[in-house]
C-alpha cells in the first residue's frame, strides 16, 4: 500500500505548469523528519494510553483541520485490480480520501486518510499538510452523525524509498488517525521525493 500511495499522490501538475521543479508543499520543521518509534505501543511514538473509549464503526464523511482551514469531504476508498490502495480524483481538489477496509477514524485500530497535495487546479486539500504541528486538531465527522476529534502526535517526512510501511500502517491499540500526502521536493521526472504523514489520536468524542 504504501508504494501506490507514494506513486499515485504524486500527481504535480500545478507545480510543472507554473514552472516549478523543486518547491513543493509547505514541508514539515526539521524536527519531525524520521522515523517513529514501533506501533506496537499504540500511540504513534507519543506516550502513555489516555483518551475516549473507541467509537462503534461508522464511514466517515467531512474532514476537519481548523489550523490549517481544512474542511472536505471524504470519500471510501479501495483496492484497484493490482490490489494497490486507490486515491482520491484528481476533479475535486478539496477531497480527502478513506481507506474503507481499515478501521473507521475513530474506532479501534489506526485509520487511514490520504489526499492529494496539488492536482492541475491548483493547491489540493492537504497542500498545507506540513504545516501541521503537535497538538493540532483534526475532526472527523461520521456517517452516524458523531464526530471524532485527534490531537496531532507528530507531522513526519518520509522519502518514497525509505517508507516505513510498519510505523505508518501498522496496527494501534486506541484510535489513531494517519494522515497522508506527498512532499518534499518535486521532480518533474519522478514527483515528489516525500510523502508527509500526520500521526494523531483520539481525545475526544461528540
Amino acid at each position: 500500500m504504501a508504494a501506490t500511495v507514494a506513486a499515485t499522490l504524486a500527481t504535480g501538475v500545478w507545480l510543472l505548469q507554473q514552472g516549478l521543479q523543486t518547491a513543493g508543499p509547505p514541508p514539515a520543521p526539521v524536527t519531525t523528519t524520521g522515523t517513529l518509534a514501533s506501533p506496537a505501543s499504540g500511540d504513534g511514538g507519543s506516550q502513555g494510553q489516555g483518551g475516549p473509549p473507541p467509537l462503534a464503526a461508522s464511514e466517515p464523511v467531512r474532514i476537519k483541520i481548523p489550523a490549517i482551514r481544512v474542511d472536505a469531504p471524504v470519500s471510501a476508498l479501495g483496492l484497484d485490480r493490482d490490489q494497490h490502495l486507490s486515491t482520491p480524483p484528481t476533479g475535486n481538489k478539496n477531497l480527502a480520501g478513506w481507506y474503507r477496509d481499515g478501521p473507521s477514524p475513530g474506532a479501534a485500530g489506526n485509520a487511514i486518510t490520504i489526499g492529494h497535495a496539488d492536482t492541475d487546479k491548483g493547491p489540493a486539500v492537504f497542500y498545507r499538510l506540513g504545516l501541521l504541528r503537535p497538538g493540532d486538531r483534526i475532526e472527523v465527522t461520521r456517517r452516524d452523525r458523531t464526530t471524532a476529534v485527534f490531537s496531532i502526535d507528530a507531522v513526519k517526512v518520509f522519502p518514497k524509498n525509505a517508507f516505513p510501511d510498519a510505523t505508518v500502517y501498522g496496527p494501534t491499540a486506541r484510535p489513531e488517525l494517519r494522515v497522508i500526502t506527498c512532499g518534499g521536493a518535486y521532480d518533474k521526472h519522478t514527483g515528489y521525493r516525500s510523502n508527509t504523514v500526520v500521526f494523531s489520536h483520539l481525545t475526544a468524542t461528540r
